[in-house]
C-alpha cells in the first residue's frame, strides 16, 4: 500500500535526500538509497516547483506557490486501485527556488536528470509552464531520441528575450533538445496564439493539433497514433491545465471558455500511462486562487493518477 506509506509518513530516510530539494510533509523519502538491500526501489518520483516567475512575465495570472501543495493534497486522498498495485512512489518535496528564474531552472534540471539517471520516471508539479524547458531538456540529455508533447492551448514559442512561461518550447527547439518532427502541440486554440507563432511552429514542421482535429478524431486517438508511430526512446508529456475549458478547470492562470474536456485530457494521460517509454510527466499552470472548490487541483491529480496507472 505505497500510497498509504506516503500519506502517513513524515520521516526522512537518513542520508537519502536529493540535493536541491526541500522535503514536504507528508513525504516518503528514499533518494540514493534505492539500491539498498531489501529496498524495492520506486518506479516513479515526483518533485515540485514551489515558485516560478515565468507566468507574470507574459501578462497572464501567476501560478502561485500553493499549486503543488493543492495538487498533492488531492493526490494523497486517492486510494490504491488495482491499476496502481506494486507502484513505488517517492515525493522528493519542493525544488529550492533560486535567486533568478534561470537558477531555479538549473536546480530543477539537475534534480530531474539525477532521477532519470537512476532509471526512474518523474512527475513534476508546477508552477508556471516555463518549467517545461528544464524538465524536457533533462530528458533530452538522457535519451538518444525524444518524443515530446505540449498539451496546451498555447504554443509557447514566443521570441521574448527573457525566459517566461511563453518561451520554453522555442528554447527547446532552438537548442536542439527536441526535433520539430518529434514535437507535438496538442489542444491548440488558434484564437489564443499569434499568427506569427503559428507560422513559426508549422514552418519548422512541428505537429500542431487544433481542437477541431481532436474533436473529430478523438484526443486520445490522436496522441496514441503519434506515440505508436514513433521510435523514440523517451517520451515527455507536459500538461498545461489551461488546455481544459474553464467550466471544468477554472483554477488556471489563463482560463478560457474553449478547450478540452476533463475526459479528453484524461484520455491523453491514459496514453502516457500505456507506453513504458514515458519518462517525464509535468503538470503546470494550476492556480488555486481562481479555483472553485479545488476542482482544478483534483483534475490535475486525476491526470497524474491516470499517468501512473497500468492497464487503463
Amino acid at each position: 500500500m505505497v500510497w498509504r506509506l506516503i500519506k502517513s509518513s513524515s520521516r526522512r530516510t537518513p542520508g537519502c535526500s536529493i540535493a536541491g530539494t526541500t522535503p514536504t510533509t507528508p513525504a516518503w523519502w528514499n533518494g540514493s538509497c534505492a539500491a539498498r538491500k531489501g529496498w524495492p526501489g520506486p518506479r516513479w518520483r515526483w518533485s515540485a516547483v514551489p515558485r516560478t516567475r515565468g507566468c507574470g512575465a507574459t501578462g497572464a495570472g501567476p501560478a502561485p506557490p500553493k499549486a503543488p501543495a493543492e495538487i498533492r493534497r488531492a493526490l494523497y486522498r486517492y486510494p490504491v486501485s488495482e491499476a496502481h498495485e506494486g507502484l513505488r512512489l517517492v515525493d522528493l518535496g519542493d525544488v529550492r527556488a533560486g535567486a533568478t528564474l534561470e537558477a531555479t531552472h538549473d536546480a530543477l534540471h539537475a534534480v530531474v536528470r539525477h532521477c532519470l539517471r537512476l532509471g526512474l520516471k518523474v512527475v513534476v508539479l508546477g508552477g508556471g509552464n516555463d518549467i517545461s524547458y528544464p524538465d524536457c531538456s533533462a530528458l533530452a540529455a538522457e535519451v538518444p531520441s525524444l518524443l515530446a508533447f505540449n498539451i496546451d492551448r498555447h504554443l509557447d514559442v514566443r521570441a521574448d528575450p527573457v525566459r517566461n512561461s511563453g518561451t520554453p518550447y522555442r528554447q527547446l527547439l532552438e537548442e536542439g533538445c527536441v526535433q520539430p518532427g518529434a514535437f507535438h502541440e496538442v489542444g491548440i486554440n488558434s484564437f489564443a496564439n499569434s499568427l506569427a507563432y503559428r507560422r513559426y511552429a508549422e514552418g519548422l514542421g512541428v505537429g500542431v493539433h487544433y481542437l477541431a482535429e481532436l474533436r473529430e478524431r478523438g484526443a486520445g486517438a490522436v496522441v496514441r497514433a503519434l506515440v505508436e508511430a514513433s521510435g523514440a526512446q523517451g517520451i515527455f508529456f507536459g500538461f498545461d491545465m489551461d488546455v481544459v475549458a474553464a467550466a471544468e478547470a477554472p483554477g488556471v492562470s489563463d482560463p478560457s471558455p474553449m478547450g478540452l474536456t476533463a475526459k479528453e485530457v484524461c484520455e491523453i494521460a491514459d496514453v502516457a500511462a500505456a507506453d513504458p517509454r514515458t519518462r517525464v510527466v509535468e503538470i503546470t499552470e494550476v492556480n488555486p486562487v481562481y479555483d472553485r472548490d479545488g476542482i482544478t487541483a483534483r483534475l490535475a491529480a486525476n491526470v497524474v493518477m491516470r499517468a501512473l496507472a497500468r492497464g487503463v
